[in-house]
């Protein structure tokens, strides 16, 4: 009788080795955060950024890339982990489109974008390019994030294809919170560099933002308070901009998940739209 149940055993297992197919296939693994180390061109300082590839990464196709910048205080982990809505909504948005996710350290945690913080950000973007397939790039930020991704995009606008920022500040000669870590990033005070806090001011340079830009803020915000934001999306307006503004007028200094994504939404989709269209 053991001799029989052995034997019928034996189609079964040819059955597998002709045919494996038929047996259960490994789940994909999800991807983990990648913590890339790299030499800063600027200076040679190690500066570091989290890598994220999408689920459905192919080397063979292209893919768009989201890169967040955190808040003052924090680092290159905020947007990769911290459970808050702006940053799930970044990493849910980043799922839902298949996108390349990075989140760097842009220097410091207090960096508000100064010139190395920007010489970062550029060699990154660049050694991404070279090494995948990069379609479009989108730039977002909650706070000095926020304020960094506008700051960046007006100052390299053709490098990016979208922004969303989240509770920020686009007037830096006007913004007065924070001063010491501003200035230890811009390399001086408004007095002594007027032109260096001109410069990374999105507000001044309003013909430079020609790709889809949205805003969240809050009307009850005084970390960063909302005036400047609502002034640059009306001059945006006005030059016929795609743009969205999100304000809320009983909000403090916060955007939740709902509002996050949809500004996020709006720049992805107003950028794919703008590429399928054809040229005139």
């Amino acid at each position: 009788m053991q001799h029989c149940l052995r034997l019928s055993w034996i189609p079964l297992l040819i059955a597998l080795l002709v045919n494996p197919g038929h047996a259960a296939e490994p789940s994909p693994q999800k991807p983990v955060p990648l913590d890339i180390e790299f030499t800063a061109r600027c200076d040679q300082t190690t500066q570091r950024y989290v890598l994220l590839l999408p689920e459905q990464f192919s080397t063979e196709k292209p893919h768009s890339l989201l890169i967040a910048l955190h808040g003052h205080g924090s680092d290159r982990w905020q947007f990769v982990k911290d459970p808050r809505g702006e940053c799930r909504a970044a990493r849910d948005i980043a799922r839902k489109y298949n996108l390349i996710y990075v989140s760097p350290d842009y220097r410091a945690r207090t960096s508000w974008m100064g010139p190395q913080a920007e010489a970062d950000l550029q060699q990154i973007i660049e050694e991404l390019k070279s090494k995948y397939q990069i379609d479009q790039v989108f730039l977002c930020g909650g706070s000095m994030g926020g304020s960094s991704s506008l700051t960046f995009a007006a100052l390299h606008p053709e490098l990016i294809d979208g922004v969303a920022a989240m509770n920020p500040t686009a007037n830096h000669l006007k913004y007065n919170n924070f001063q010491t870590a501003i200035q230890a990033s811009f390399g001086g005070t408004k007095q002594q560099i007027p032109e260096e806090f001109k410069k990374r001011s999105a507000e001044y340079w309003p013909e430079k933002l020609t790709m889809p830009l949205s805003i969240s803020v809050g009307g009850k915000d005084t970390s960063v308070p909302p005036d400047s934001a609502r002034r640059l999306i009306n001059i945006l307006k006005q030059l016929n901009r795609e743009v969205l503004l999100i304000d809320r007028p009983h909000e403090g200094h916060k955007t939740s998940y709902d509002d996050s994504r949809a500004i996020l939404e709006f720049i992805i989709q107003r950028a794919n739209s703008k590429k399928e269209k054809p040229e005139q």
